[in-house]
């Protein structure tokens, strides 16, 4: 069984707080940053995990990568359905990202910035590829990743949930191992705070999640924080 941990702030400059996740037993995650004008990008985020939440409770286990896409289109469409029939929620979308562990195994699937991160053996490894314009420079080799960290078009998405019909989904899966850590988190994290700091705030901090969002605040707190983490024993 997984050691749970999960905290949000909205941070220091934002208003509210558009992001939402929601831990399902047993052992299934997520997390999303939600964007749009007003309370949109809240209503997005919402349904995001509302509706992961309640496809998984009718889906048979395991919850393989496969459902968990599923879930994820499905609330797209609800989201691209909401905004349809209420101005105010024009343009509103949502990032997700989505594990699950059964049995020894892990599968996820994921859509936009925010991320799964896999702690292993002292080996820390983003799983997700982020569906934004500057990791695609990235992939080109037109950008290094130290210079998308403070690229202006860094929060430009190619893919999010709600903001396009035929939408692309990331999703993978692997093997689980005893001393795992998993981190899922939204982009007020990583864009605040350091690997290598996150990686000593895993190993060394009581409740893990309070420390992440509380080094983002430090940093700054220039965006909403969220965070969830789990250990397998």
């Amino acid at each position: 069984m997984a050691k749970i941990f999960q905290a949000t702030h909205v941070g220091k400059v934002r208003y509210n707080n558009e992001d939402s996740l929601i831990v399902i037993e047993p052992e299934t995650y997520a997390v999303a940053d939600g964007m749009g004008g007003a309370s949109a990008g809240e209503v997005a985020s919402q349904m995001l995990v509302e509706t992961v939440k309640n496809f998984l409770a009718k889906s048979n286990k395991p919850w393989d990568e496969k459902i968990l896409a599923q879930a994820i289109l499905l609330a797209n469409d609800k989201i691209l359905n909401t905004a349809r029939r209420h101005e105010e929620y024009h343009g509103m979308g949502t990032t997700a990202t989505v594990l699950s562990l059964d049995n020894g195994k892990a599968y996820f699937a994921h859509v936009g910035d925010s991320r799964l991160y896999l702690l292993r053996k002292n080996i820390f490894q983003q799983m997700t590829e982020d569906h934004s314009y500057v990791e695609t420079l990235v992939r080109r080799g037109e950008l290094t990743a130290e210079e998308a960290r403070v690229h202006p078009m860094k929060n430009v998405l190619t893919q999010a949930v709600g903001a396009v019909t035929n939408l692309y989904i990331d999703m993978g899966n692997f093997s689980v191992e005893q001393g795992d850590v998993f981190l899922l988190c939204t982009d007020g994290l990583t864009n605040m705070v350091a690997n290598e700091l996150i990686v000593k705030i895993l190993q060394t901090a009581d409740n893990p999640a309070e420390a992440l969002v509380d080094a983002a605040l430090n940093a700054g707190g220039r965006d909403n924080v969220s965070v969830i983490v789990a250990g397998v024993d």
